[in-house]
């Protein structure tokens, strides 16, 4: 088991700084000194034991000269896109230098080392953006990622269990303020630990839509696009868009919510994340919902004829054989798994099916899918 290691830049880079422009012009070469000097102030920010002095002398840093203010909007840039430096980049949490006052201090080795390795992330922006902006998007530069078809147990540094479903990725930030944990893709299941810190540290997972907050609690995250669906089986989890008003959704509720809205809760089934144990469950499920359900698991295309669609799927069905699954299809319902690509593209279609009498090819899968009433269970 792997556990969660502490990182920094959890909080905005400056809660009084106006928004990073999005103009090329933070990109513009920058003398090596300007960016030691905001990288010192991005940690000095990120310190828990940042003051309100130290926020104002930053503050007054950044207006004193165009090269400062055009540091930090860099900084911001590369902030808020990624909502904090992805792990494989980021640096822990280093103690403040031992000298006082607000100005730029040398500090210590170990945190100048930081700091230089913070101004060089500052200087490289102009050229490695696009590809850290599709890497942090895909979640390829996450701490914690898991394959198509894989799934990964994680016991994190406070005893939580996380569990990481197919191709998912998450980074895990833990620092004195918050126990915190980032989806970038995929679906993840948690099961909270009492905290074991001496000051009480919210547990939350954020998503682009905004952040769930543990409330002593057993619940799955799932990164949609354009949203995030939350479904709780224990306890219960504040959801917090980031454009809306919170909401608490309780023990048995799932929700999905957006940045600007909460839909309306509905009924949890723990056969949603049956996943974890290895099986994707079934219950009168349309057949293009659970094809699409099983590709998940599935390298390559799956996908459903329009005139099976609707025909009705239930059973236990081992999503580490995927082959299998389909075998227990095309044993069970009138369909045919059609490949091509030697298996990487999968289309399932009507059985074509010979009358006795008149020889004549019939449709049975058709007729099948339109009476869903009588419906099949396959267990596997």
């Amino acid at each position: 088991m792997s556990a969660g290691k502490s990182a920094a830049f959890d909080a905005p880079v400056h809660p009084h700084a106006p928004p990073a422009p999005q103009s090329l012009a933070p990109l513009a070469p920058i003398a090596p000194h300007v960016l030691d000097e905001a990288a010192e102030w991005l940690m000095r920010l990120h310190d828990s034991a940042a003051t309100d002095a130290d926020r104002r002398a930053c503050e007054r840093w950044r207006q004193s000269h165009p090269d400062h203010a055009r540091a930090w909007a860099r900084a911001e840039l590369l902030m808020n896109k990624f909502g904090g430096l992805p792990s494989a980049l980021a640096m822990p949490s280093l103690a403040r230098p031992s000298g006082t006052g607000t100005g730029i201090g040398a500090g210590a080795g170990g945190r100048r080392a930081a700091i230089g390795r913070l101004a060089a992330l500052l200087a490289a922006v102009p050229a490695g953006w696009l590809g850290w902006q599709l890497a942090s998007e895909r979640g390829w530069t996450a701490e914690h990622r898991t394959a198509t078809g894989e799934r990964r147990e994680l016991r994190l540094a406070d005893g939580t269990r996380l569990v990481l479903n197919t191709a998912s990725a998450v980074d895990v930030r833990f620092d004195a303020a918050q126990r915190l944990v980032v989806l970038h893709a995929g679906e993840i299941l948690i099961t909270t630990a009492p905290d074991t810190a001496a000051v009480h540290r919210p547990f939350r997972v954020a998503t682009g839509s905004g952040t769930a907050q543990a409330l002593g609690t057993r619940f799955s995250v799932r990164k949609e696009d354009g949203a995030t669906h939350i479904a709780v089986f224990e306890g219960a989890v504040r959801i917090a868009p980031r454009g809306a008003a919170s909401r608490v959704v309780p023990a048995g509720q799932q929700a999905r919510f957006r940045a600007d809205a909460i839909d309306a809760a509905t009924p949890a089934d723990e056969a949603g994340v049956a996943w974890a144990q290895g099986m994707l469950l079934a219950d009168g499920m349309r057949l293009a919902d659970f094809a699409a359900e099983l590709s998940r698991y599935r390298s390559g295309a799956l996908q459903c004829d329009a005139a099976v669609a609707n025909l009705r799927i239930s059973g236990a069905f081992p999503i580490d054989d995927t082959d299998r699954v389909l075998q227990m299809l095309v044993s069970t319902y009138p369909v045919d798994a059609v490949t091509r690509l030697r298996g990487y593209w999968v289309t399932l279609v009507p059985r074509v099916e010979t009358d006795a009498v008149t020889g004549a090819a019939t449709g049975a899968a058709s007729r099948s899918a339109s009476r869903t009433a009588k419906n099949i269970s396959t267990n596997g």
